[in-house]
């Protein structure tokens, strides 16, 4: 079994769609060991402890520092033994040495279609999809990189968008259309060893 600690700082919905694909039999190899948030009050720790996973609640507000935070949660990732991070919509993000620490090993999601918007994060990019009057949005499955950024694409997903959207039913629309369903099947392809990862690339092997 791969080891898979979950960073989640917020509702826990995509942490939810991989909980599915689990007892869906969709990802055999993956055991959730913990749910790691920022935030003591995040619903992500209620859907771990209700899953009867570990929850830690690392605050970041008692910490003086973003590195001492990111080495705080560093250290708790390596006492689980994970072999695997997923980045389910953690604040202030994965820190540079936790991404070092864990290379290629760190899987997220950005809810646009990279290199679009790539710089912007949660409603603000669907605001700027909507400013730019864009047809097509979308999600994208990726590799953390060593700074803690966007990094090695593994997979992509259009959304349409639609006339009466507003940067809220959009967002909705890229969650269920795309988000919850492409961290799920990245994080699956990652445990059946189906990426080779060379020069910045990802290659499906299988």
């Amino acid at each position: 079994m791969i080891r898979c600690v979950v960073l989640a700082s917020g509702s826990g919905t995509k942490l939810q769609s991989l909980l599915d694909s689990i007892f869906f039999g969709e990802i055999p190899e993956l055991e959730i060991v913990a749910v790691i948030s920022s935030d003591p009050e995040a619903n992500a720790l209620t859907r771990a402890r209700n899953a009867r996973i570990e929850a830690v609640d690392i605050h970041r507000e008692v910490f003086p520092n973003e590195s001492t935070f990111d080495l705080a949660v560093r250290n708790k990732i390596r006492d689980l033994d994970a072999d695997l991070v997923i980045d389910a919509g953690f604040h202030p993000g994965v820190g540079p040495e936790t991404a070092r620490a864990f290379r290629n090993k760190i899987i997220a999601i950005q809810p646009s279609l990279v290199p679009a918007f790539q710089d912007l994060r949660g409603l603000a990019v669907h605001e700027a999809v909507l400013a730019r009057g864009l047809k097509l949005t979308g999600a994208t499955a990726y590799l953390v990189d060593e700074q803690g950024e966007i990094g090695t694409v593994l997979l992509q997903k259009a959304v349409e968008v639609r006339d009466d959207d507003d940067a809220t039913k959009l967002q909705r629309r890229v969650l269920r259309q795309a988000e919850w369903i492409l961290l799920p099947e990245a994080v699956r392809l990652w445990c059946s060893g189906a990426f080779e990862v060379r020069a910045g690339r990802a290659k499906r092997v299988k």
